[in-house]
């Protein structure tokens, strides 16, 4: 199945606000100049963001990046689960590169349904917990935490270090 237009956003600015949509022949050609309706936007074709967007592209062009990433994902992934087990907290990291949801009270998440189910009071203290430990996680157990090459070794070990203090002090408590 084709999609009739595709809307992308975010990412392809590289961090700067810019957007784009495309799709088929028949809905393009209803826009000017060829067609009846007028579009425009505050930042279309803003030539930062395009240059911005541009130089994104090309970063992530190179196979390494994506190692790199996977290796980050991975690392954090696997400091959350040990620290999981050692601490006796049920949870489970899904994780997919570079992306990742910590989700407590369950041991599996395939769906909305079974993420639904997760201790969303656990979650709360855990992200306050973090937040007073210096790290900044997304606040919700439904929204995914992202890296980037711009956590280091270092950055990600502070992580794992302030969720294993977290940690200890939840199962004491």
């Amino acid at each position: 199945m084709e999609a009739d237009l595709t809307c992308l956003g975010k990412i392809l600015g590289g961090g700067l606000p810019l957007a784009a949509f495309g799709g088929k022949r028949e809905i393009m050609d209803l826009l000017a100049p060829e067609g009846p309706v007028y579009q425009a936007g505050t930042l279309s074709g803003n030539p930062l963001a395009v240059a911005a967007g541009l130089a994104t592209l090309k970063e992530l062009s190179h196979a390494r990046v994506y190692r790199e990433l996977e290796k980050k994902g991975r690392q954090i992934q696997e400091g959350f689960e040990s620290i999981l087990r050692e601490c006796r907290i049920k949870g489970v990291v899904n994780r997919v590169g570079s992306m990742l949801t910590l989700f407590f009270g369950v041991e599996c998440v395939r769906n909305a349904d079974e993420a639904r189910c997760c201790d969303k009071d656990r979650f709360s203290r855990f992200f306050h917990g973090m937040l007073r430990r210096g790290i900044y996680w997304p606040p919700s157990p439904f929204e995914a935490a992202f890296l980037s090459l711009a956590h280091d070794d270092a950055t990600i070990g502070r992580s794992v270090e302030a969720f294993e203090n977290w940690a200890r002090e939840e199962s004491k408590g």
